[in-house]
C-alpha cells in the first residue's frame, strides 16, 4: 500500500501509482507499448514518450494527443515486460489534465466522454440515437455519418427513443441450477445490436441454457467513466454485479466486450482498493461480496455448455465455408485480467466455427482494435484500423467475419460503406451463424439488420434454404 500514498504536492508518477498500482519508474523505454499501439501513427507523442515524460514530471504528457486518441485497446498494458498498465496511465492522464486546467488536445473526444455520461447519468441507460445527434449537433456538422445513420434507421438497428432504468433498492433471489446464469444485455444489444441479443438468446435456449436478466440494470460506464473518475466507473460496474449476487447467482454473461471489460476490471478494483470499495459501497448502499464472476458469451457458451453440444444441435453444417473469427482486442487482453490463455491469437471462436462444420482462417488481425468509440468522434482512426482488419480477413481468404463484439460490427461491417475496399465482406455475429447451422432460418437470424448482405454468400453454402421459425 505504501506505493499508492499521495503526497500533498503529487507528481504525474504519484498519481499513475495511485491509480494504476503500476511504478512509472520501471520503464526502461524498451518501446514495446509504442510498436504494438495501432493508434502510433495518429500520435503526436508516442506511449513510451509518455511514460518518460511522467518520469520527468513533465507536463507534456497532459498537453499530448496521445491519451486522447488512445482506443483503450490494452495492447500496451499486456505487451508491457515490466507489468505497467499503460493504457491505465492514459486514463490517469485525462483525469489529471482536467485537474490542471489543461485544454484536451482533441476536444470532440471530450465532448464525447462529457455527452455520454450526462446521457447515462440523466436515464441510467446509453440512448445511442440521442448521442449521436448531440455528437453532430454540438461539433456543428449536423449530417455527420447521415449515410450510416439512415442505414442504421431502415434497417431498424437503432433505437429512437430513450431507454430509461434505475437499480432497484430490493432484490428477489431467484431460484437456480446449473443451466441459469445471469445475461446482462447492456445498451448496445438494446440498441443497434439487437440481432446479436436475440440471436444469442435463442442459441442458448436451443442449447439448453437458462438466461436470467438482472432487474434495473444499468449502463456499465464504458470508456467514458473509467476515463473520467475511477470511483465512478467502478459505481457503474458495481451496481449492476450487486443485483445479479443479490439475486443469488455466481455467474454472468456479458455479450458487449466493453462491458465484459468494465465489469472483471471494477470487480479487480474494488477487490484490491479498500478506499474505492468503501466509496462504491456508501454510494449503492449495498457492500459487493465479490461472487460474481463476469464471461462473454464465447466463454459462456464453450464453458456452459461445450463444444459436443453445440455439434450435436447443428442441422446445417458450413460445409466448405470460410471463416475469419475476429476477436477484437477486448476477449483476451489483459491476460491477467481476462485469464486468456491465447492473448495474441485466441483459437475459441475458431473452434465453434470447425463444430459448426466450417473452415476458420488463418489470419493476422485477429485481435487488432477496430477503433472501437473513435468512431465517433475520430473517425478516420476508426476507417484506417478496420480497413486494414478486413483487407487482411479477405486477403487471406474469407468468405465472411464472425465477431462477439457491438463496436467491432458497426465499425468493420457497418461503415464497410465508408470506405475503399473495392470488396463487401459480411459480418455476422457469431450466434447469428449458429443460428443459421442449427437451422433456425433466415428470419430468427435476422439477417435483414446486415448493412452488407450476407445472403449471396450463405445462399452458396446452402444455409438460406432452412424452414423459417424450426427449432
Amino acid at each position: 500500500m505504501a506505493m499508492r500514498e499521495r503526497v500533498e504536492t503529487s507528481t504525474l508518477a504519484d498519481e499513475v501509482r495511485h491509480h494504476t498500482w503500476s511504478n512509472p519508474y520501471l520503464c526502461y523505454q524498451c518501446v514495446k507499448c509504442s510498436s504494438g499501439c495501432p493508434v502510433a501513427e495518429h500520435m503526436d507523442l508516442l506511449p513510451h514518450q509518455v511514460m518518460r515524460s511522467i518520469q520527468f514530471n513533465d507536463e507534456k504528457a497532459l498537453k499530448a494527443n496521445t491519451p486522447w486518441v488512445c482506443a483503450a485497446c490494452v495492447t500496451c498494458t499486456t505487451r508491457c515486460p515490466q507489468g505497467i498498465d499503460v493504457a491505465g496511465v492514459m486514463d490517469v492522464m485525462r483525469i489529471e489534465a482536467r485537474k490542471r486546467g489543461i485544454k484536451p488536445a482533441l476536444p470532440e473526444v471530450e465532448l464525447f466522454t462529457k455527452v455520454f455520461l450526462r446521457i447515462i447519468g440523466t436515464s441510467g441507460r446509453l440512448y445511442e440515437a440521442g448521442l449521436m445527434a448531440a455528437m453532430n449537433m454540438l461539433t456543428l456538422r449536423p449530417l455527420k455519418d447521415m449515410d450510416l445513420g439512415m442505414q442504421m434507421i431502415l434497417k431498424r438497428k437503432i433505437g429512437l427513443l430513450p431507454d430509461f432504468a434505475r437499480p432497484p433498492k430490493k432484490v428477489k433471489p431467484v431460484e437456480t441450477d446449473e443451466r441459469t446464469i445471469a445475461y446482462f444485455p447492456g445498451c448496445s444489444l438494446e440498441s443497434t445490436a439487437t440481432e446479436f441479443d436475440h440471436t444469442f438468446k435463442a442459441v442458448c435456449q436451443a442449447l439448453d441454457l437458462k438466461l436470467v436478466e438482472p432487474p434495473g440494470w444499468i449502463c456499465c460506464g464504458s470508456t467514458p467513466a473509467h476515463t473520467t473518475d475511477p470511483i465512478l466507473a467502478a459505481y457503474y460496474a458495481i451496481q449492476n454485479l450487486s443485483i445479479v449476487e443479490r439475486m443469488g447467482l455466481d455467474q454472468m454473461v456479458a455479450p458487449c466486450l466493453g462491458c465484459y471489460q468494465r465489469f472483471i476490471a471494477a470487480a479487480r478494483d474494488v477487490e484490491r482498493d479498500p478506499e474505492v470499495a468503501q466509496k462504491v459501497a456508501d454510494r449503492i448502499g449495498y457492500e459487493y461480496q465479490g461472487t460474481v464472476k463476469t464471461v462473454h458469451s464465447v466463454d459462456a457458451l464453450l464453458d456452459r455448455v461445450g463444444l459436443e453440444r453445440i455439434r450435436g444441435q447443428v442441422k446445417r453444417p458450413l460445409e466448405g465455408m470460410k471463416i475469419a473469427a475476429y476477436y477484437g482486442c477486448a476477449t483476451t487482453r489483459p491476460a491477467k485480467l481476462t485469464g486468456a490463455e491465447n492473448v495474441e491469437y485466441p483459437m475459441r471462436m475458431d473452434h465453434i466455427v470447425r463444430a459448426l462444420g466450417g473452415e476458420p482462417v488463418d489470419w493476422s488481425y485477429k485481435t487488432d482494435c477496430c477503433g472501437g468509440s473513435l468512431g465517433i468522434t475520430q473517425t478516420d482512426v476508426a476507417l484506417d484500423l478496420s480497413t486494414k482488419i478486413l483487407r487482411n480477413a479477405q486477403a487471406c481468404g474469407a468468405d465472411l467475419m464472425i465477431t462477439a463484439c457491438p463496436l467491432c460490427q458497426v465499425n468493420v461491417e457497418s461503415r464497410q460503406m465508408q470506405m475503399d475496399l473495392g470488396f463487401d465482406l459480411p459480418v455476422l455475429y457469431v450466434t447469428q451463424l449458429m443460428s443459421l447451422a442449427f437451422g433456425m432460418g433466415e428470419k430468427k437470424a435476422e439477417l435483414s439488420k446486415q448493412i452488407i448482405d450476407p445472403r449471396p454468400v450463405l445462399g452458396k453454402y446452402g444455409l438460406l434454404d432452412s424452414v423459417e421459425g424450426s427449432s
